[in-house]
């Protein structure tokens, strides 16, 4: 077989919790017109004149929050994802590999060390379970980019979402309900995936479309119970996609809804939005609205269904008389 390899992408983040990396990290981020598409006279003298002069400060502190003695949990996660495939692709010969869309290890990074190895049939699998023109579609043009100037191009394939993949439902099912076996079924389990401007969903990106997929299938795996989905991570001041998370939450107590567990199928590692945003913030939020009892729950990280769902995904683009390797 002709040399296989499989690019595992997810977003990024910075190389340290420290105010250098993170400006470093948020420039590259919030300089891709895929996250913010104001004309660039407009939106860079805010992005370097304001945004990366005070933001970067106050991101440190939180990312310090959540750095672990593994550092980065996003990286940590994605990492033993990748290894996780490669054990089980290990005697099909298939290399896998893992880069961010911004920060280290980047897509051209990899994507050199790949051309030099002489990759000829190409997997691009962007850790993002429900496609967005903001993180898939980012994932794309870079790849695009970094590959422009090969003569040598391999066979891409390119995977745009799989938010209904039964495999990926099957991995947050087995989340949720090791959550209630611990603590109790709650009043209601709130689904939150990160927001994006309406503006956005208005000009063609179907992500809310991609996100409904997920909640219903969710909610045909837990029949009777009160499911809400909702929107998180809210940046600027144009209208974002609603309801809000953290509305959600606030109104939940005045409904008499007092004990919730909260997921986000959006994130396949946790990371700052999931461990600090939802866990710590908005578990806050609720509390203080007159909650009294709040859970969230992991991501998938490095559980063996999601693995089984990645890996399942990968296999569907080899061919057919490979052996299966566990």
């Amino acid at each position: 077989m002709e040399k296989t390899a499989v690019l595992l992408v997810n977003l990024g983040t910075p190389d340290a919790p420290d105010a250098p990396s993170v400006r470093k990290y948020l420039a590259e981020f919030l300089s891709d017109p895929r996250v913010i598409d104001l004309p660039r006279w407009k939106w860079l003298p805010i992005l370097h004149g304001v945004i990366l002069r005070v933001r970067p400060k106050k991101s440190a502190r939180l990312y310090q929050a959540i750095w672990s003695e593994h550092g980065s949990p996003l990286l940590y996660y994605s990492r033993k994802q990748q290894a996780a495939l490669e054990t089980r692709f290990r005697r099909d010969g298939v290399r896998i590999s893992l880069a961010m869309t911004y920060g280290n290890p980047s897509i051209a990074g990899e994507l050199s060390k790949l051309h030099a190895w002489g990759v000829r049939k190409l997997i691009i699998l962007p850790l993002f379970p429900q496609y967005s023109s903001t993180t898939t579609a980012s994932v794309w043009d870079s790849v695009r980019r970094a590959m422009s100037p090969w003569r040598d191009v391999p066979e891409l394939i390119f995977i745009r979402d799989y938010p209904d993949h039964p495999l990926l439902i099957d991995a947050l099912e087995a989340r949720i309900r090791q959550c209630f076996s611990e603590h109790g079924t709650p009043d209601t389990l709130v689904v939150s995936y990160h927001g994006i401007p309406v503006r956005y969903a208005r000009s063609g990106d179907d992500y809310p479309s991609r996100c409904m997929k997920t909640t219903e299938a969710l909610i045909r795996r837990f029949p009777g119970l009160d499911v809400i989905s909702g929107y998180q991570s809210r940046f600027g001041n144009e209208p974002w996609l609603t309801p809000a998370t953290a509305d959600i939450l606030k109104s939940l107590p005045r409904a008499g809804k007092t004990r919730v567990c909260v997921i986000a199928p959006g994130f396949t590692s946790d990371c700052l939005e999931t461990l600090h945003e939802l866990k710590m913030d908005y578990a806050g939020l609720f509390r203080a609205s007159g909650g009294e009892t709040f859970h969230y729950i992991p991501a998938p990280n490095d559980s063996s269904l999601f693995i089984d769902c990645l890996e399942n995904m990968i296999r569907n683009h080899l061919p057919v008389h490979q052996p299966k390797a566990r």
